[in-house]
């Protein structure tokens, strides 16, 4: 994989950038800058260099064509404030104002162009009318630089078709996301332990198959925590179950005591009346959760305090880490200490060996640290890609990477 480093110089290029943009928006305001900051340097870098850089993005999920709501105005001054220079911006993608626009770029300019998926192509599962779409983005420019970790995972026009059709490169993002990824799945310095949480089990299932012979330790927390427990007989109450994936769990536990992985789950849990802010809730062993003011009605929303400080020891003492998926539902305080925990365990010097590396596997791993008060820098790495970040470690070919030889 070629990065734009390697191709040197782009003075007096137009090159085309497609980063990661769609960052969470309450009522028009960022609530979370963390994806703009981390696309921040390849931008800066081509800027700096001279070359006029268009930069191209999503936001969230409109239906192929405009929607005020999904606008990437927003984004411009928090854009520009990340990359240190002006940014301008394209009220279309390859209309008349991108067109325009684009031309006018003198060498060191940015601009950035409305969200791509306002665009019907960007998303097509027809291969004419995706590819139809890269090439009216390929007029814009003379070379193409691939930085959106977060959709490489994704066969789309702005991130697959349109390395066919420009000298293409790896943004500098997208290379240490990579090379993170690679260490994790084939040189990790021992123990390894990875720790899955997040409310589904059929989300993580592809990670589980091809880590548990790669990893020493996998801690389980967070909603899917409850299959496996009911995998093991435990009554759960009301808690979020997969009953169509328990025999999945069955052999994966399997496996584990067969030599693989040793999974670890929860001895205790904060169950709750209700799922609600202010809910009543408590601690009950794993045996006993049904033993509560609400009986069968109570439902789970958090690792208990006991697992909390278990899970917090394994983690202090790997020299690697990788945590996808938070332990309970970190957006309520009372069901916020497990995520927490876990947090502060990646955020310690470990077991001072000097290799230790931490990585938070984005998505909603990366919105809790940052709603907990935890500084990007306190862990050896943040993923931008959650979907993209699970997939490679599933070991699957994603087609954004691929595209890029």
């Amino acid at each position: 994989m070629r990065t734009f480093d390697d191709a040197g110089i782009f003075a007096g290029h137009t090159v085309l950038v497609r980063s990661d943009l769609n960052v969470p928006m309450d009522d028009g305001t960022i609530t979370d800058r963390g994806r703009i900051l981390a696309s921040a340097g390849t931008i800066r870098s081509l800027a700096e260099a001279g070359a006029k850089v268009i930069v191209m993005s999503h936001l969230g999920r409109p239906k192929g064509e405009p929607d005020p709501q999904f606008s990437l105005a927003p984004i411009v001054p928090e854009l520009a404030d990340a990359i240190g220079r002006p940014v301008a911006f394209a009220a279309d993608t390859v209309g008349d104002d991108a067109k325009t626009k684009a031309a006018a770029l003198s060498d060191g300019d940015v601009l950035l162009l409305e969200n791509l998926r306002f665009n019907a192509g960007e998303t097509a599962k027809d291969d004419a009318q995706r590819q139809e779409f890269a090439s009216q983005l390929a007029a814009l420019a003379d070379d193409f630089v691939s930085d959106g970790f977060g959709v490489v995972h994704r066969k789309q026009a702005s991130v697959y078709d349109i390395a066919g059709l420009l000298p293409h490169y790896a943004g500098s993002l997208v290379r240490a996301e990579v090379e993170v990824s690679d260490r994790l799945l084939n040189d990790p310095a021992r123990p390894f332990t990875v720790v899955l949480g997040g409310s589904k089990v059929s989300d993580k299932l592809g990670v589980i198959d091809n880590l548990i012979d790669r990893a020493d330790n996998l801690l389980i927390g967070g909603g899917m925590v409850f299959t496996f427990l009911a995998a093991l007989g435990h009554d759960i109450g009301s808690s979020l179950v997969e009953k169509d994936r328990i025999d999945d769990v069955k052999g994966y536990l399997e496996r584990a005591e067969a030599g693989g992985a040793r999974i670890v789950l929860p001895t205790d849990i904060v169950m709750a009346a209700s799922f609600a802010a202010d809910a009543e809730n408590w601690v009950r062993p794993v045996a006993e959760l049904e033993d509560t003011p609400a009986g069968a009605d109570g439902l789970g929303l958090d690792i208990g305090p006991e697992s909390a400080s278990a899970y917090a020891e394994i983690i202090a003492g790997s020299t690697t880490v990788f945590w996808n998926g938070p332990m309970g539902v970190f957006e309520f305080p009372a069901f916020a200490a497990g995520t927490k925990a876990v947090a502060q365990a990646l955020t310690d010097d470990g077991n001072g060996e000097g290799q230790r590396l931490t990585v938070v596997g984005g998505g909603d791993s990366a919105a809790a640290v940052r709603s907990l008060g935890f500084a990007d820098d306190a862990f050896g790495h943040i993923s931008t890609g959650g979907g993209a970040s699970l997939e490679y470690l599933e070991g699957k070919t994603l087609p954004g990477l691929d595209a890029l030889g």
